[in-house]
């Protein structure tokens, strides 16, 4: 069984293109939902990097969330992107295998940050206290934690 990694990206462009994307995703939302399996856009070429449940926000054009098997599928929403002529920033994270990171593509270039294994070194849970610590204090949830320790790295 794999692995889910869970993906949000946002897209830009001028406003024909990104209804564009919002059609193509719709109709990948669809067709999952018809044939209960990942899909991928009639263009791709690498032949992976699938998407599965498909949502996004209503009222929301150009931001999806979706699933993938393991990793993010960063080289399928290049290719979307270079067809749609867009960018994107995507944040993506499967913590069973501490994945957590944010990819951008802008000017056909891909810029791809993610924490690694010393950055989750840096904090700690406590099973008795169910709370997390870091740099002294406690926290409910990790996800302040990781989103400060992407925020230090992508500033670098």
């Amino acid at each position: 069984m794999a692995n889910w990694c869970s993906n949000t990206v946002v897209f830009e462009g001028n406003p024909q293109a990104i209804e564009q994307i919002q059609g193509l995703f719709v109709a990948i939302a669809d067709k999952q939902k018809k044939e209960d399996a990942g899909q991928l856009p009639d263009f791709n070429t690498t032949c992976n990097g699938h998407f599965f449940d498909v949502y996004w926000d209503e009222g929301d054009t150009g931001i999806f969330q979706y699933q993938t098997r393991y990793a993010p599928n960063i080289e399928t929403l290049i290719e979307i992107a270079e067809h749609y002529h867009a960018t994107f920033t995507l944040r993506y994270e499967e913590m069973g295998t501490r994945l957590y990171g944010q990819a951008t593509y802008r000017e056909g270039i891909v810029t791809d940050i993610s924490l690694e294994d010393e950055d989750f070194d840096t904090y700690e849970f406590d099973e008795e206290t169910d709370t997390y610590h870091f740099e002294g204090k406690a926290y409910d949830s990790d996800c302040e934690i990781l989103e400060t320790l992407l925020e230090r790295k992508t500033a670098k």
